[in-house]
């Protein structure tokens, strides 16, 4: 098949016309051949990866999916484009049907998503992760699904969400401080906005009605926290069952690869108090996690992101 040329990032005649601006993004919408991809390396876990979208527009500084960008255009401006997967809901309900028959005694294990955030802000105007959650409805009992996103925006399907036996969700948050995150990933919702997007999804659930997912808080990577703000931060965590840390993907100056973005890297030298001795640092940090977080699992790097 043809590599696509999409409108604004090529010298090349485009075969992708941009279909509007939304915020600072450049909005493409294709056809993809496949929604379920075999999960690999770090989430090997799982069955599947699901991705609704191509892109992000939070376009964190650190995020190691800018190197799989379309081409090197794209990956220089990550942040700034998103591709919707159009014919994702259609794909996701033919591929799951032939699943089962295959796999009568599995359930799928999905983890949704991988290398975008499903509730980035165009999911507000196309509401397709919600598509995809209606469609997994049909399985509900019987798959797996994790939702890894940094937004608020997920409490918008909580009347879903509550329908699923086995959910587990995932909500970002790598630094305790505004002017950290500010900093490192300055279009993301703010720590308050994603600690009370968990803790409505606890509230608002009645779990005589519906099941309350698993709830995990991932500070990956775990970014400075100044020692001032720690322990208010760490006292928020106790609202989920799971909280996971971990360090930053190594460094690679290959382009495909998932490894941590120069952006992230100048970044770091700002906060030299932290990454001059980066490896106490984090020691220390989870030290105050698990003194202060007994009754919550605290789990690190790949073992942390599996569903149980």
């Amino acid at each position: 098949m043809a590599k696509p040329h999409y409108e604004g990032y090529t010298t090349e005649k485009h075969t992708v016309l941009l279909r509007e601006n939304f915020g600072s993004a450049n909005v493409y919408a294709k056809n993809t051949q496949s929604i379920l991809n075999q999960a690999t390396g770090f989430i090997n876990a799982y069955d599947f990866t699901l991705n609704p979208y191509r892109g992000c527009q939070y376009g964190c500084s650190y995020c190691y999916a800018a190197a799989f960008s379309p081409n090197s255009n794209m990956r220089q401006d990550w942040g700034n484009w998103v591709i919707i997967k159009q014919n994702a809901a259609e794909l996701l309900q033919k591929e799951l049907a032939r699943w089962y028959p295959n796999n009568p005694d599995k359930l799928p294990r999905i983890y949704m998503s991988s290398v975008t955030d499903p509730y980035q802000p165009i999911e507000s105007k196309e509401g397709l992760t919600r598509q995809l959650l209606e469609v997994m409805l049909e399985y509900a009992p019987i798959l797996i699904l994790v939702i890894q996103t940094r937004s608020p925006m997920i409490t918008k399907d909580i009347d879903l969400l509550q329908r699923f036996k086995n959910l587990r969700i995932n909500m970002s948050i790598p630094t305790g401080s505004e002017a950290v995150r500010k900093d490192f990933e300055p279009r993301s919702p703010s720590i308050k906005a994603r600690l009370n997007a968990v803790q409505k999804i606890k509230q608002r659930i009645d779990p005589l009605k519906g099941y309350v997912p698993k709830l995990s808080i991932t500070i990956t990577p775990t970014l400075p926290t100044p020692l001032d703000e720690q322990e208010v931060f760490i006292n928020q965590l106790k609202i989920a069952d799971r909280v996971v840390i971990q360090e930053f993907h190594a460094s690679s100056g290959r382009s495909l690869v998932a490894s941590t973005r120069e952006e992230a890297l100048a970044l770091k030298r700002k906060y030299a108090w932290w990454y001059d001795n980066e490896e106490k640092s984090y020691q220390q940090f989870k030290h105050k996690l698990a003194s202060m977080l007994t009754d919550i699992q605290i789990m690190e790097g790949k073992e942390g992101f599996g569903y149980e």
